[in-house]
């Protein structure tokens, strides 16, 4: 296969997956420039691109919006926006109350914390494709999805962490 058939390759199977993933990051008026600069990238580097490619290009998008986040004066930190889940649901549904808890909670946790969910859950990369995009090992990756899903887990039940700490206070002052 010559180059412009693995390219065009690539975009075709990439583009789409590549573009959800920036636009859950940044607003979506400004995704497709950082799409088509991640392709640039790619085209220009083609025989730098692994077989696996998603986490390549996701890798390339990261540092393509730092540096466009950087050059906006620091205006907006990198966020990962929810998206909707259906957009059929009544608003006075069951459902509602938790997607309101989930909202809050994703929103307390620190941007390092929602890169790493979103990774595994938005994404559907697995942990050594979600290391690579990090630029770390995968067990470092592994770790930091743990501790990032305890502190979502916290963020939804409030309650549970008050009673760990009333409990140790407690267990200080029978001894």
């Amino acid at each position: 296969m010559d180059q412009q058939e693995r390219f065009r390759a690539l975009h075709r199977d990439t583009y789409a997956d590549l573009l959800r993933f920036v636009e859950r990051r940044i607003p979506a008026d400004e995704a497709e420039d950082v799409v088509s600069t991640v392709f640039l990238t790619a085209w220009r580097r083609l025989a730098d691109v692994p077989a696996d490619a998603r986490p390549w290009l996701f890798a390339v998008a990261r540092r393509t919006m730092a540096n466009q986040t950087r050059g906006w004066l620091r205006r907006q930190a990198l966020d990962v926006r929810l998206n909707t889940v259906d957009d059929h649901v009544p608003d006075d549904s069951a459902g509602t109350a938790q997607r309101v808890d989930l909202e809050r909670a994703w929103r307390t946790l620190r941007a390092a914390d929602r890169e790493v969910l979103a990774l595994v859950a938005f994404d559907g990369l697995t942990s050594e494709q979600a290391a690579t995009v990090l630029n770390c090992r995968r067990s470092t990756f592994a770790m930091r999805l743990a501790r990032a899903r305890k502190r979502l887990q916290d963020a939804l039940d409030p309650i549970a962490p008050a009673l760990a700490v009333i409990k140790e206070q407690q267990s200080w002052t029978n001894a």
